[in-house]
C-alpha cells in the first residue's frame, strides 16, 4: 500500500466547496471521481483544510493510500485528463513513512497554513473579477486595519471569529502572521496561522473592513477578542476573494510544493 499525497489548485466559484456531497458538485466528488477513472478504483482523499462554497485554493493538498502503481507524473496528467478546467493536479509525490514510522498525513502533518483574501476596494466593481475578489466600495484606511490587525496575532481563544457550526474542539489557535498590502485598487489580507476556524478569515476580514471604513476603532478589534462573543463582529464577508493559498510541512516529507505567487501579490 503506498500512500500519494497531490497539490491540487481550483477556482472554487462554480463548486459546492471542498467536501463530498450526494449532489456531488464538489471539488472532493469531481478529485474522487477523476481518480476512479485514471485508476479504476475507489479512491479515498483527505485534504489539509476544507474550503466553503466559492473558496478557492492556489495549493490544496491532499493524500491518499492505494496499491495502484503509478509514476508520479502518471498521476498529474492521467488524473488531470478527467478534471474539468476549474481544477487540476499540479504535482504528487510518494510520501513514505518518517524514521518514527509514523505516516504522512495532509491535515495533522500540516504546521501551518496560509490565506489571502483579495478585495477590490472601488466606487464600482469590477466585472473581471467577478467571484475572484471581494468589493468594497467604501474608502479604506489601511493603516488603522493594520492596527486592528496586530491585536490579531499571537495564540489567543478566536470563539468570537468563528461560526456558530464550527466544529473544532478548541477555539484557540496561534496567528503566526497578519498582513495587508495594497497594490492599486486591490488590497490583500494574508495570515498565517496553525489553523484556523469555520469562516475564521472571512469574519477577520469583515471586522478589519469595519475598521477601516471608520466604523469601529482599530481597539475594537481587541476588545471583540478578548469578548469572545460572535454576536459584536461584524457579519461573515463574501467568500469570492479567499484564497487557501500554502499549507507548511516538516521538509522531511519531501513535498514538491510549489513557490509561485499569484499575480496580484
Amino acid at each position: 500500500m503506498k500512500r500519494i499525497a497531490l497539490g491540487i489548485q481550483y477556482d472554487g466559484a462554480s463548486w459546492h466547496g471542498w467536501q463530498t456531497q450526494p449532489d456531488g458538485h464538489t471539488v472532493q466528488d469531481q478529485l474522487e471521481s477523476a481518480l476512479w477513472k485514471f485508476a479504476r478504483t475507489d479512491i479515498d482523499t483527505i485534504c489539509a483544510g476544507r474550503t466553503d462554497t466559492g473558496v478557492h485554493a492556489i495549493e490544496q493538498v491532499v493524500h491518499f493510500d492505494t496499491e495502484v502503481e503509478r509514476e508520479a507524473f502518471s498521476w498529474v496528467r492521467g488524473v488531470n485528463a478527467f478534471l474539468p478546467p476549474s481544477i487540476a493536479v499540479r504535482w504528487a509525490c510518494e510520501v513514505p513513512a518518517d524514521a518514527q514510522g509514523e505516516g504522512f498525513h495532509a491535515r495533522f502533518s500540516a504546521s501551518g497554513r496560509t490565506y489571502h483574501y483579495l478585495l477590490h476596494n472601488h466606487p464600482t466593481p469590477l466585472p473581471l473579477l467577478a467571484g475572484k475578489a471581494g468589493w468594497m466600495f467604501r474608502p479604506l484606511a489601511l493603516a488603522a486595519m493594520r492596527e486592528a490587525a496586530s491585536h490579531l496575532q499571537g495564540t489567543h481563544d478566536f470563539s468570537a471569529f468563528r461560526a456558530a457550526e464550527c466544529q473544532a474542539k478548541s477555539p484557540v489557535r496561534t496567528m503566526q502572521r497578519i498582513e495587508i498590502t495594497q497594490r492599486g485598487e486591490l488590497i490583500t489580507f494574508s495570515l498565517t496561522a496553525n489553523a484556523f476556524l469555520h469562516h475564521m478569515v472571512r469574519n477577520i476580514v469583515g471586522s478589519l473592513i469595519a475598521v477601516g471604513t471608520g466604523k469601529q476603532p482599530p481597539d475594537w478589534i481587541r476588545q471583540v477578542l478578548e469578548g469572545r462573543d460572535r454576536s459584536r463582529v461584524a457579519p461573515t464577508f463574501m467568500p469570492d476573494g479567499l484564497y487557501l493559498a500554502k499549507i507548511d510541512y516538516d521538509p522531511r516529507w519531501g513535498l514538491p510544493q510549489e513557490t509561485i505567487q499569484p499575480f496580484w501579490l
